[in-house]
């Protein structure tokens, strides 16, 4: 399974960014979207797309977290890193940093995709997570 990992968008979707996005079998969206209509374009791709809620968020509809198993493996998605993990998750996934992270820690593989819209130190980036046979294949950050 592929999936695109995007963060903090900030009302602003590059106009390229979607058409990378079309080929992805789910997308998701680790919060500080703000308006919600800028993931319109994002949305009609047809995958399916998960957002959580970020700190600059005012939509009820989104969840503060998700906690996602796919292909095997168990994702804790949220926006700000959290300070304790859920029993059972190999990976969590956040933004609000805005700076890419892969690191693994306590067992638990800590990944961030970076922004899209003001990143900090490092350039605009999203991420591909492959996720099949009960494990994490790959992650790989795609500058925008």
């Amino acid at each position: 399974m592929r999936i695109a990992v995007i963060s903090d968008t900030h009302d602003r979707v590059p106009a390229k960014l979607p058409a990378r996005l079309k080929d992805a079998d789910e997308i998701w969206h680790l919060g500080d979207v703000c308006e919600p209509g800028v993931l319109a374009e994002i949305e009609a791709l047809g995958p399916p797309v998960r957002v959580v809620l970020g700190n600059c968020d005012a939509w009820p509809d989104w969840p503060l977290s998700l906690e996602l198993e796919r292909e095997g493996v168990r994702c804790f998605l949220t926006h700000i890193p959290p300070t304790r993990v859920p029993a059972g998750v190999h990976t969590v996934l956040h933004g609000h940093t805005h700076v890419p992270r892969d690191e693994v820690l306590g067992g638990v593989r800590w990944l961030n995709p970076g922004c899209i819209s003001r990143p900090r130190g490092a350039g605009t980036s999203f991420a591909w997570l492959v996720v099949e046979g009960g494990r994490l294949v790959s992650w790989k950050l795609v500058p925008v």
